[in-house]
């Protein structure tokens, strides 16, 4: 990910399902953020693989 685009993302989330993600993230060596990242890229990659690679607006401010 580039930092120049870069953006916050909040979530809210039961807080037992957050701790219990944090336990497993640390358990595999991950940040709950950094794991997060990995799961959307992985159900990105399957959507595209499945309907074709997503063409992104010239600027995606959101």
């Amino acid at each position: 990910m580039r930092k120049d685009n870069e953006k916050h993302f909040g979530l809210r989330v039961d807080g037992d399902i957050l701790t219990k993600f944090r336990y497993v993230c640390s358990y595999v060596g991950r940040s709950a953020n950094s794991q997060i990242i990995q799961l959307m890229l992985k159900f990105i990659a399957d959507y595209e693989k499945e309907h074709g690679k997503i063409k992104l607006p010239k600027n995606t401010e959101e």
